[in-house]
């Protein structure tokens, strides 16, 4: 019910009531079996007390009077002693009380307190959050009015050292006036007129100069309301909140950030991001320094700084490393002629040029750097110590080297050799009876192996020649004598074979002189001796004359460093993997380090000698097998110990990319009329396209390189891969693209890769004697040789008469003035000495008969075929082609 009181309900709203009947305070109430009383009900209400005015009776917290009773206004406090406002009633005490009141359950207004209580937290953490915000504006506003402090006082002090210079050029001024005109030189120089002014220098505008802008305090405004709900009427409270007074700014200064202070904003994690407060420190101790040097007088000194500039570089990266701006740099290039960008790369000389134009000094690195102390440093002599002779047996093919070596090692080498040659390089190591070790590098003296003498020349100290006393200086025996003087290494000659019947060494001496290798039995300096590998006669003798030679040599190494060798041979092992026999030359080789074989890297997993024995390390002079390596290495690569995996990772990356790019720059090394006359002549060669694949590295190039040789000018063997290993289904897909059969020397395929070349149509060859497959090879190419023609000359007929037959065409009358003339022979009919066809004789008669032959001074009649225009006088020329087969 309403008691007229407008201020009852503030908020607008519809009151909570209780259904009742009009006109009555009275209530219907409905029971079971249709049952219903009426009861009436007494409304009461709390008093809300305004501004101004005294509580009732009985406190804040007195019972509202009933609804049907007028409500009284409380009499006015006296103007001396003004009414305070009534404190709010606490809802928990009054809890029961609306409970009862209001008809809600404890639930109920349990959630409305909850409602109310979370509000005062929400109103309480505003106001903490706007006291952090009004104190952080306030140390900000205590630094900018330090800063401005600052700038302010280095703006006088820089006026007044202005006011001074001016002051000082003033008196100069007046004491050259003075002097002027004492000396009789009034008229001749007016006195320098000052302009008003001058010397008094404007304040240049800083951040302590600009006005501030000063915000009028804040009102109390409207926030903080709280919302409450009592007895089903809502009443609005104002909570009085007092804002701090706006932070004043200088003109023109940038804008602060505004809104709540959040964790997020306080971590800089939203999109308005400020500098840090070190960077802000550090801009103003730097501008501060400058200031401090401009008032002493100092000059700012250029900072000279080294360039590091690689074969190719950036403008922008260029001028980062200077540390000088972009634009200068560019700026420069402008003036040089060069339009250039950022972008741009710059070559290493024009790189350098800027460079020093700059004031900078420059530090030239180049890409191959990465090699630089891969070899680490030169050997003293206090380290080195003695080491074994590395001797490599030479000589023409069957002159017994591999028997020599044998007798030697008492092994038998031999009969494991397919056809009973050498075909690959072997490296031993022998300890004689006096304790003494002398390494040998067995290499083969097919003509194809001359990369593998020319590497074991190359590694050795000592080169023992092996000549057949019972056949003389061969071929490869003169390229393993040029090979011996190209290393710079000596000589030793051993003449095998003196136990046959038909032996003569002396002849072998009297042939080695015209390729000046004088021995001892001629007067010169080369040692040589006889020997018999088959009798084991003088073996003892040579290996004396071997370790003579050596001690004279004093070869010598150090033990206690990095390894460092060489790669005799490389193969693929089906179960170990990439095997490398590595010649040590200084250094011990451990199991567990890291090396680099050429493009190849890896750690060494195992080291094994020639027996097949496990070895934990190997000295100098000495060859074992290396297994770890991530590929097999090619023949002559060096091999070095690196300290870690980063650095063989670099090495190997830059030599794989250099080796690429050699093989671009080969084939786009010819151009303009080069390369068209090389084009056509390769359009006119004919090429046979092969797969070599082979156990070891040494067969392979050796395989190739003969193959290369047995090319003309009219067909070439091209070998499109090359590998070591098995053959794999990639080299029978290849093989099938190219057209290209597979020569597997040594290895085989597996049944899977034999059933996919079969499926494909892929030759594979199979050879064990490197003989057998040069020969192939030839007759290949020899069939893709034109044949030759071969022209013989019969004899001449003159045409007396043409008769023209019907069905049959003309038939010319001739008689045969020299030689004779077979039927279908060749025939050139000139006419006035000139050739004006060439065909082939279709008929040849005498009389009506056929005949197969006409001899000199006979008559006969021809046909030609095709040819027709036949006529009298005309001549005769008869001939016969023969077609010969050519070969390599």
């Amino acid at each position: 019910m309403s008691d007229g009181n407008e201020n009852d309900n503030p908020t607008g709203r519809k009151p909570l009531t209780l259904s009742r009947n009009v006109g009555a305070g009275t209530v219907r109430q409905s029971f079971s079996h249709g049952r219903t009383n009426q009861v009436v009900v007494e409304v009461k209400k709390k008093r809300i007390i305004g501004p101004g005015e005294a509580p009732a009776a009985g406190g804040a917290g007195a019972v509202p009077k009933p609804a049907f009773t007028p409500p009284t206004r409380p009499a006015a406090a006296p103007a001396a002693a003004p009414a305070r406002p009534a404190a709010p009633e606490d809802p928990r005490q009054a809890q029961p009380r609306l409970t009862k009141t209001l008809g809600l359950s404890e639930s109920e207004m349990k959630a409305r307190q909850a409602a109310l209580d979370r509000a005062r937290e929400q109103e309480q953490a505003r106001r903490l959050q706007q006291q952090a915000e009004a104190e952080l504006r306030q140390r900000r506003e205590e630094a900018d009015r330090r800063r401005m402090e600052e700038e302010r006082q280095l703006a006088e002090a820089e006026a007044q050292r202005r006011r001074q210079q001016e002051e000082e050029q003033r008196a100069a001024e007046a004491r050259r006036a003075a002097d002027l005109a004492e000396t009789g030189a009034r008229g001749r120089e007016e006195p320098i007129a000052r302009a008003p002014g001058r010397g008094e220098v404007e304040p240049t505008p800083t951040a302590a100069a600009a006005e501030i802008d000063e915000a009028p305090a804040a009102e109390e405004g409207e926030d903080g309301d709280l919302l409450s709900e009592l007895g089903g009427r809502v009443k609005r409270q104002k909570a009085a909140v007092v804002r701090p007074p706006p932070v004043s700014r200088a003109k023109g200064a940038q804008q602060r950030r505004s809104g709540k202070l959040t964790i997020t904003s306080a971590l800089g994690d939203d999109s308005d991001r400020q500098r840090s407060l070190a960077s802000v420190r550090r801009a103003r101790e730097k501008e501060r320094d400058r200031r401090m040097r401009m008032l002493r007088g100092q000059e700012q000194t250029k900072q000279v700084r080294e360039v590091v500039v690689p074969e190719v570089i950036t403008v922008a990266e260029l001028a980062n490393r200077m540390a000088e701006r972009l634009t200068d740099v560019i700026k420069y290039l402008m003036k040089q002629g060069q339009m250039m960008k950022g972008a741009d790369n710059l070559d290493a000389d024009t790189a350098e040029l800027i460079v020093t134009d700059f004031g900078h000094t420059v530090k030239r690195v180049a890409e191959s750097d990465v090699e630089i102390g891969l070899e680490g440093e030169a050997d003293t002599d206090a380290n080195l110590q003695p080491r074994p002779a590395v001797v490599t047996i030479m000589g023409h093919v069957d002159h017994g080297k591999t028997s020599l070596l044998d007798a030697i090692r008492s092994t038998d080498t031999v009969k494991g050799e397919a056809g009973g040659i050498t075909q690959h390089i072997g490296a031993y190591q022998v300890r004689l009876a006096n304790g003494e070790r002398i390494t040998f590098l067995d290499t083969p003296g097919h003509a194809a192996f001359s990369s593998m003498r020319a590497r074991g020349a190359s590694v050795t100290d000592v080169v023992v020649l092996v000549v057949a006393a019972d056949d003389g200086v061969m071929p490869q025996t003169v390229e393993a004598i040029n090979h011996a003087k190209a290393a710079g290494v000596p000589m030793i000659v051993a003449v095998n074979k003196v136990d046959k019947p038909d032996a003569n060494p002396q002849k072998v001496l009297n042939e080695l002189l015209q390729y000046e290798v004088l021995t001892e039995a001629v007067g010169g300096d080369t040692l040589w001796v006889p020997v018999s590998a088959k009798e084991r006669t003088n073996l003892d003798t040579l290996l004396e004359t071997i370790l003579l030679q050596s001690e004279i040599l004093d070869l010598r190494a150090n033990p206690d460093r990095a390894a460092e060798g060489a790669v005799i041979e490389a193969k693929l092992d089906k179960g170990r993997g990439a095997v490398a026999t590595v010649l040590v030359q200084r250094g011990t080789l451990k199991r567990g380090d890291l090396v680099v074989a050429g493009t190849q890297w890896g750690r060494v997993r195992a080291l094994m000698d020639e027996r097949g024995q496990t070895l934990q390390s190997a000295g100098p002079s000495q060859p074992v097998e290396i297994l770890g390596l991530d590929g097999a290495p090619e023949p002559g690569d060096v091999v070095v110990v690196v300290e870690n995996e980063a650095r063989a990772r670099e090495v190997t990356d830059y030599r794989i990319r250099m080796k690429r790019e050699k093989v671009v720059v080969r084939q786009t090394a010819r151009s303009g009329l080069e390369a068209m006359l090389a084009r056509i002549k390769d359009a006119e060669v004919k090429e046979f396209p092969l797969i070599v694949k082979a156990d070891v590295g040494g067969s392979a190039e050796a395989i190739t390189a003969a193959l290369e040789k047995l090319s003309t000018d009219e067909v070439r063997a091209k070998v499109i891969h090359q590998a070591v290993g098995g053959i794999t289904e990639s080299d029978v897909l290849l093989a099938k693209s190219s057209g290209a059969p597979i020569l597997a020397f040594n290895t085989r395929a597996q049944k899977q890769v034999r059933d996919l070349a079969e499926h494909e149509g892929v030759e594979i060859r199979y050879y064990s004697i490197i003989y057998n497959l040069l020969d192939d090879v030839k007759d290949i190419l020899s069939g893709m040789l034109e044949p030759e023609r071969k022209e013989t000359f019969l004899g001449y007929a003159q045409i007396l008469q043409v008769f023209n037959i019907t069905k049959v065409g003309k038939i010319a009358g001739c008689k045969i003035n020299e030689g004779n003339i077979r039927r279908g022979c060749g025939v050139r009919l000139l006419r006035d000495d000139v050739v004006i066809h060439e065909g082939k004789l279709s008929t040849l008669k005498r009389f009506k008969d056929e005949v197969s032959e006409v001899s000199a001074g006979q008559e006969c009649g021809m046909a030609f075929e095709g040819y027709q225009d036949l006529r009298e006088g005309d001549l005769i020329e008869c001939f016969d082609v023969q077609i010969i087969k050519r070969s390599l």
